[in-house]
Parts: C-alpha cells; structure tokens; sequence
C-alpha cells in the first residue's frame, strides 16, 4: 500500500503532534481568559483547564498522507456554544499559521474548519457541566453526558466510539493494518462517502473491526478476505453490532427498530458500540447499497485470486473505470463568484446530493444512481472571470421495460424541486450569496469528454463507441437551471462551453441519415433540448441570431423551456406517437452552417456564443430569467416552485425552470 500514499514518515506524524500541541494551548488559554472576562474566581480561572481530543481515522492510527484531524474541544461549564463559534473563532483569526477559517454552525455537528500550518483541521466543541476540564479526563464515562444537549452529545460521540472501537477488537495491529486496506481500497473504488450516501470511516473501521471479532486470530491479508466474504453475504437490513447496546439510563433516544419507526427504513444499519448508539449509516440508500454489495462480491473474487496466487494485491486497488461504466449521466454544477462564496456553495449542495439521488430512485424507469464522490473544478477561464465551478456526475441506469419500443422519462419535476431545496436551505442558513447557482444537466457518456479531461474518461480496454442508431433513442443533453450563467468544465484542457457543447447537439441532430434515426427523429421531433443557461440575446456579426429576444414579462418559469409565440407548434414536446407532419421545421443550409461552424470554432467565451445565437447550447431558445426581488412574507406559486409554502429568499437570485425528458429504447 505504500505507493499509495497510505503512510506517513515520521517527520509529517511529528508536525502533527506538534499542530495539535498548539491548538490544545491555544484553548486553554482561550478557555482561561473567558473565565477571567465572565468574572470566575482567580483560582477557579488557575484550573479550568480545557482540552483537545482526536477521533476519527488519527485516533484509530490509520489515517493517510494529507488527510485531516478530527477533533473536539471540550471545555468545563462556564463556556458557551456561541462563544466557540464568536470568540475562540476570533482568536483563531489572529493566528498566522491558520487559513481557511470557517464555521458551520447550522450543520448536524456544527463545526469550525480550518488549516493549521498545513494540515486541515475540523474541530467541534462540547460543553461539560463540570467546573474544571483535566488532562485526564475520561469520555467514555456516561455520566458525562448528564444534563448535555444533543449538539454537545453528538460532538462528543465521535470520541466516545473511536474509543470503543479500539476496546473491542482483538489485535490491534492487525485491525490497523487491514482498515487501512480497506479504506484504500474504498476511495479506489469510489464508495467512501459518508455525506454522498456511501461510507463514512467510522462505518469502515466498524465493519472491519466486527471481521476482527469474527476472526481473532487471523492475519491482516486474511482479514481483508473475510471482510468481503462476510459482508458479500451479510443479510442486510439486519444490524451489523460491536456489542450488545447498553442503556444508561439517561434518557437518550438510540437506534431501536421496534420503538422508532423511522429506523425500520434503515437500509444498511451499522450501529455504533458507545451509548447513545446510533446508525451510522442513515444516508445510505437502497441504490449505494447495491453498488457496495456489488464491490463486496469484486473484493471477494480479487482476493481469492490474490490468497491464491494468482493475482497480486495492485488488482484490487485498481480504480472503478465510473465513466464507463453508465450510458447516461446527470452533471451537477455548484458555481459562484468567489473562492470564499464557491467554498461554503459547495459544501451545502454537496450535503444535499444524496436528496436527489433519493428522489432519482423513485423513478419508476430507474434502476439505479450512482454518484461518484470526487467533484471536478471547472476551467481556469471561467475562473479568470470571476466564475468558480465544481461538478459532480451522477451515472443513472435505467429499467429495462419489455413490449415497449420508447421509454419516456420526466426527470424535470425530481431536478427542479432538489434544486428549489438547495435554494431554500441556502436562504434559511444565510449563506445565499449573489452569484450562486446550481445547474444539473443530462448528459450521454459520448459526451461526456465535452466535460472532463481525456485521462479522466479513461478506458480499461478499446471500446467502440455505440451505434449511431443505438444512440438516436436517448436523450440530447438537458440543462436544468435555478441561476443564470454559463458554466466551465473540469479542467482547460477540454472547455465546457456553449460553442463545444452546441457541437454536441449538431452532430446528434444532423449527422444520423438512416431509416430508423429519421423514424426516431420523427418521435422525437427533432426538439431542441432544454437550455443550459439563461442569458440575454444580443447582436453578434459572426452568427445570426435566431428568433427574437424575449425580455422579461415575455416568458414565464414553468417546468419546460418557454418558446416564441409564433413558433409555438415548431417547440412543442412531441410523444412517441406524433407523425411526421407535426416535426418542428428545419433550419435553411446557410443557417445551419454558418451558425454552427461559428459556434464550434468561436469564441472562448461561452456568453458571447450564447448572445450571438439568441439559443442556448443545445439549440433551443436563450433567455434572461428574471431577478425576484422580495420579502420573505411573500411567497411563489406553486407553479414556480414546487413546494409552494417555502419563502422566497430575501436576496435576489436568477431561477430558470427548465425541463429534462428522455425517450428510450425499450
């Protein structure tokens, strides 16, 4: 595992004992000046004490090169929640050796993360109801949760369990060694995650801890074996345990099927061994729990091969190949106008992310979504003008439906209300700033190298790319959006912008001459897809426009694109059972060549192209959403949004509706 980067020498290990010396004094002395501002006894101030505790991978001895430090500050009785989060995130301001201060105080666990002289630190607080804080203080004690609130409890059950953890295994050198195995082999494969709907690295080191138990006496290449065997078969939902729970008496609510109602929906339960026991893994859903039985039984196979000679243990380590694997993706784009505002952006749509694979899941024609939990940043230019963009790919794999020649499928009302969701959160949490949208788009895996980088979109072995008539069935890609600007891909390499992206469309619509595409095109009527974005058309001599310019009070949001009066026939969404009579009118050679060959060669600027052409990167028509400016009181429609009792946020913020529909083959 060494080439991976899985061990630290012991000079960063040394920084890191030093890191965390300093934070531990700069709480102390934090805790001890508020004593003496609150007025407490000079010799009550002497010994207040105070102290800094590691949890997660550190405390368990099996983090990686890089990774950061969880931790808690545990302070005695006299300090508040709301001075850790005012003062103690002053004094860690004025510190030179600490950058990319912020606070998440509204999160489940609210947290400040920062780096400290290198390494990344996100350290919560819990008050205790004691007077003093010693060195050796022991949390694993239950009565040290009397008389706490659930924020506190919740903040200190990150050390509680990695403590209990570390009790209940057998062999410690063999439970380290093999979670680390695990762990990599995890990232690899694109399923740790806790927030995306994976697993998190408590639930990895829960699971390879309860191997640990179930084999005492095997050696770490043998546990990493038994992991995938017992968890390939592991008959879920029934609870995997560390121990049988305790209760304390203390009133706390704890995972229990047969008392919480809510718990008997818990797909994959794994239970953490410290009261209040909880589920560590109620954000997986029942598609993440296929892709991780899916790895399970991989993991199995490979390291029989590996126990047998066969193979070597680089094959399992081998990356998932995600961008292969889907024929359809949907892009998520997170984008603001700066680094501080695209930080905090990004961490809110990424915690919602799993709200929209959920709701993808209950679509009747969906098997399954997987999210790959790497983002991509977009391209430096964008960046240069003040736009800064992440993206996260989602592969969708559809139901098969049987005596059904086109499948048609709605995704708009599923994108619209998770981007609605976001918006609405954003506003009650404070942090909407101008300037920040979310976009999802529908994108085939063809296209996919439009986005990202061709390294990235790697292929194990040559695959051809699918028939022209294979393709001619799905769906041109479709942009949903709620803010109203264009967007960058991963990387300059390959620019994601309207003129690549209006390519795309042309060589989909306008390169297909046989007799089923003409038939296909005939049920699909050769629409425009829904546009990428909103901007206003203005004039441009290199292309000509197409169609007039709609201002505002010329459109509406709604759930499908808005269309010109006069062309309303020509835009209109055809079923699978419109003639050919009814297909929207072809554009003349001249237009098509010269608006096209412009747009593919032109401009670097994704604006220009979009207000040259007057249509949005897929052809259909561009258009300026309207800034809603508005109290809180007043409210949407439920034709604008789909929750029509959610305020309106108090800033001024461009949403544009749009639609995505798929036809299929069946």
């Amino acid at each position: 595992m060494k080439p991976f980067g899985v061990f630290e020498d012991e000079e960063e290990l040394n920084h890191r004992m030093v890191v965390l010396r300093k934070l531990n004094n700069l709480a102390k002395e934090w805790i001890s000046e508020l004593g003496q501002s609150k007025n407490l006894p000079p010799s009550e101030v002497t010994n207040v004490g105070g102290k800094i505790f590691t949890f997660g991978s550190y405390r368990l001895g099996v983090h990686t090169k890089g990774a950061d430090i969880d931790a808690v500050c545990v302070a005695p009785r006299h300090v508040e929640r709301s001075d850790f989060f005012q003062s103690f995130f002053e004094k860690l301001k004025l510190q030179e050796e600490i950058k990319n201060l912020r606070a998440v105080e509204d999160a489940y666990v609210p947290v400040v993360k920062f780096e400290f002289d290198g390494i990344e630190i996100d350290l919560v607080f819990a008050r205790l109801s004691m007077a003093t804080i010693s060195d050796n203080l022991d949390l694993g004690d239950d009565s040290r949760l009397k008389s706490l609130d659930i924020r506190c409890i919740r903040s200190l059950n990150g050390c509680r369990v990695t403590d209990q953890i570390l009790r209940l295994v057998p062999n410690l050198e063999n439970f380290r060694l093999a979670l680390r195995a695990i762990k990599l082999w995890a990232k690899r494969r694109g399923i740790y995650s806790n927030m995306l709907g994976f697993l998190g690295g408590v639930s990895w080191a829960m699971l390879v801890a309860r191997t640990c138990q179930l084999y005492p006496n095997a050696l770490a290449s043998t546990l990493v074996n038994k992991f995938f065997l017992v968890f390939s078969k592991w008959e879920w939902p029934n609870p995997v345990l560390l121990k049988q729970p305790e209760d304390s008496n203390l009133n706390l609510p704890v995972w229990d099927p047969r008392v919480n109602p809510s718990d008997r929906y818990h797909v994959m339960p794994i239970i953490t061994p410290a009261y209040p026991q909880q589920n560590s893994t109620y954000n997986v859903s029942p598609s993440t729990r296929a892709i991780m039985v899916e790895e399970f039984k991989r993991g199995l196979a490979v390291t029989n091969e590996i126990l047998q000679g066969k193979s070597d243990w680089s094959k399992l380590f081998e990356p998932l190949n995600f961008f292969q694997k889907y024929k359809h993706y949907i892009v998520l784009t997170a984008s603001a106008s700066t680094e501080d505002h695209h930080l905090e952006w990004i961490g809110l749509v990424e915690s919602k992310i799993r709200v929209l694979v959920g709701n993808l899941e209950r679509n009747e024609f969906i098997n399954m979504v997987h999210v790959k939990p790497q983002s991509f940043p977009g391209n430096q230019e964008l960046c240069k003008q003040g736009e800064h963009v992440s993206m996260w790919f989602l592969g969708i794999e559809f139901k098969k439906v049987e005596n059904a020649e086109t499948i048609n499928v709605d995704l708009t009302h599923v994108v619209q209300s998770f981007t609605s969701t976001v918006y609405r959160q954003a506003s009650s949490l404070n942090v909407l700033k101008e300037g920040m949208k979310i976009e999802a788009a529908h994108v085939k895996r063809k296209h996919l190298h439009y986005f990202l980088p061709a390294e990235t979109i790697q292929k194990k072995k040559k695959q051809s790319m699918p028939e022209i008539g294979k393709n001619a069935c799905e769906c041109q890609c479709k942009k949903t959006s709620s803010g109203g600007n264009c967007l960058g891909s991963s990387r300059d390499r390959t620019p994601y912008n309207s003129a690549v992206l209006h390519e795309i469309t042309k060589m989909d619509t306008f390169t297909t001459e046989t007799k089923r595409l003409d038939q296909m095109e005939a049920t699909l009527g050769r629409r425009a897809s829904a546009p990428l974005t909103g901007c206003t058309i203005s004039e441009h001599n290199t292309v000509p426009k197409v169609g007039p310019q709609f201002g505002q009070g010329q459109h509406e949001l709604t759930g499908t694109p808005v269309t010109d009066p006069k062309s309303t026939a020509s835009k209109r969404p055809y079923s699978p059972s419109s003639t050919g009579d009814e297909r929207p009118k072809k554009i003349t050679d001249g237009e098509k060549r010269t608006g096209q060959d412009s747009a593919f060669k032109g401009c670097g600027n994704p604006e220009d192209v979009m207000r040259a052409t007057g249509k949005d990167l897929f052809g259909g028509k561009a258009m300026l959403a309207p800034v809603i400016k508005t109290t809180r009181s007043q409210r949407l429609s439920s034709k604008e949004l789909p929750d029509s009792s959610s305020p309106v946020p108090t800033n001024s913020i461009r949403i544009i509706k749009r639609s995505i529909k798929l036809t299929l083959n069946g």
